[in-house]
């Protein structure tokens, strides 16, 4: 199982990828648009973790690119923020399987993962 975290917070991008790697998961993580951009253009994941909010740059738009380039790859959106709670993500990114609070325990959230990651 291939996996891109995209996430702001190094630290708990760390923690879930490690949670995931204890599941057997080879994990990429990224930091920004551009980065998440450039893994998704080099490699195949089955499943990208992808937080709302970033920093630098537009979570849909890695949303619509990785549709694009890998549309078998599941996102599973996650925020700390109320925005898009309605779940009206799932109409803005066609490839979106969830949409979680960052706040979800680790383990949940590699379930969910290993769950999506299985689903195709």
């Amino acid at each position: 199982m291939r996996v891109l975290i995209v996430e702001n917070q190094i630290g708990l991008a760390q923690i879930w990828k490690g949670h995931l790697e204890r599941l057997g998961a080879d994990v990429a993580v990224a930091d920004s648009q551009d980065a998440a951009i450039d893994l998704i253009a080099q490699s195949p994941f089955d499943v990208i973790v992808l937080d709302l909010l970033l920093h630098m740059g537009s979570a849909l738009a890695v949303s619509d690119f990785a549709q694009y380039r890998q549309p078998d790859a599941r996102v599973i959106f996650v925020t700390n923020t109320s925005f898009f709670s309605d779940g009206s993500i799932f109409k803005h990114s066609a490839n979106a399987c969830a949409f979680l609070p960052s706040s979800t325990p680790p383990s949940d959230l590699a379930t969910m993962v290993e769950h999506y990651a299985q689903v195709h």
